[in-house]
C-alpha cells in the first residue's frame, strides 16, 4: 500500500443512474472516485428510465472498478472492507452494485457494509479529496438537512 495509514474501503454506488467506485482511506481520505454518467442516456426521456438505468450500470461498473483501482494504485491487499449502497435507491440499479459488492467481498473474504444512501451524502461532506488538508472534524452529535 502506498503512502496510506491503514486499510482502504472500496465503496461502490448504484442508486440511481451514475455507477461510482471510490477507494477511500482512513474513513475519510479518497485515494481514487471514478463515476460513469447516464446523463446523456436519459436525456431523450426526460428522465431516468428505471430499466435503462440497471442495464447501464451492467455494462460500467467493471470498466469503472478497473479504473478505479489504476487510480488508486492499489490491490486487494490493500481493502479493509467494501462498502456498498443498500438504498434508498431504484430497485434493478441497487441490484447490480449490491451484487458486485457482495461477489467481491466474498471472493477476497473482505467484510461488506451496507450504506443507506441518505446518509452517504451527509457523510460526504468531510470526505478529503487527494492532497487536501484535514479541516476540523465534524463534532457529534450532529444535525443535517437534506433537502
Amino acid at each position: 500500500m502506498t503512502a496510506s495509514s491503514g486499510p482502504l474501503v472500496l465503496a461502490v454506488e448504484s442508486s440511481c443512474d451514475e455507477t461510482g467506485i471510490a477507494l477511500v482511506e482512513d474513513g475519510s481520505r479518497i485515494r481514487s472516485n471514478v463515476v460513469a454518467s447516464q446523463v446523456a442516456l436519459h436525456a431523450p426521456a426526460g428522465g431516468i428510465v428505471p430499466e435503462v438505468a440497471a442495464r447501464a450500470h451492467l455494462r460500467w461498473i467493471l470498466p469503472v472498478l478497473d479504473e478505479a483501482w489504476r487510480d488508486a494504485g492499489a490491490s486487494w491487499d490493500d481493502i479493509g472492507a467494501v462498502a456498498v449502497t443498500r438504498g434508498p435507491g431504484l430497485a434493478g440499479s441497487l441490484l447490480v452494485g449490491i451484487n458486485v459488492a457482495k461477489t467481491l467481498a466474498w471472493v477476497h473474504d473482505k467484510p461488506l457494509v451496507g450504506v443507506n444512501h441518505l446518509e452517504g451524502h451527509v457523510y460526504a461532506a468531510w470526505l478529503l479529496d487527494p492532497g487536501q488538508e484535514a479541516g476540523e472534524a465534524p463534532a457529534f452529535p450532529l444535525v443535517a438537512l437534506m433537502v
